[in-house]
């Protein structure tokens, strides 16, 4: 019971740190030839993820993808087409591709945070056409992701207007209530493990 206690006591100051204002908000989309417009035959696969906090405008990009029929050229995500889930869009991060991402490959995987307050994240066509300052492009880009109307491309040599691509969609939040019972059943996990060290030795 006083570990019970400790460890309520433990989840709540930890909530209690973390900054009341900032939002997490999360997006994934399954890349696929037939998501590609128009479809194609590869046999490629792949997950991508963006993660983004929109107090501070940081914004991380993880992907896997494998199977490719060609080689990576570039990797982008293009905003904001005029209907959820459907539709070709101009690229509304950096060009001429995504930072750092893997090139010449058919197969790999991709993590990077961007500072979306910086010019240098976006591709200043997508800044320009949405209101001249990076502020402006990120509230376009964020409703666009909130709508649907975004999608994760990877580019190839054999499929230069994209192989295989996906749009993003909002993973929901889960509950306070479900955060803090995971952080406790992980805590209890840790303290039962211990006890079972110390009866070992």
């Amino acid at each position: 019971m006083r570990q019970l206690a400790l460890s309520l006591v433990v989840a709540a100051a930890f909530s209690a740190a973390a900054p009341a204002h900032a939002n997490i908000l999360l997006f994934t989309g399954a890349l696929s030839g037939a998501n590609e417009l128009p479809p194609n035959l590869s046999p490629g696969t792949g997950v991508a993820w963006v993660k983004i906090d929109d107090a501070s405008l940081a914004m991380e990009v993880s992907v896997t993808f494998a199977g490719l029929l060609g080689s990576v050229t570039a990797s982008h995500i293009h905003c904001c087409t005029a209907l959820p889930g459907v539709g070709n869009v101009g690229i509304a991060t950096v060009t001429p591709t995504l930072t750092g991402f893997p090139s010449s490959v058919s197969a790999g995987s991709y993590n990077h945070i961007f500072d979306m307050n910086l010019a240098g994240s976006w591709n200043p066509g997508f800044i320009t056409g949405h209101g001249g300052t990076t502020a402006s492009a990120f509230a376009a880009m964020l409703t666009g992701l909130n709508a649907g109307d975004a999608y994760f491309n990877v580019h190839s040599t054999t499929n230069g207007g994209g192989e295989i691509r996906g749009f993003l969609q909002a993973v929901p939040e889960p509950s306070s209530a479900m955060l803090v019972l995971a952080a406790l059943a992980g805590l209890a996990g840790l303290g039962w493990a211990g006890r079972r060290g110390r009866s070992a030795g």
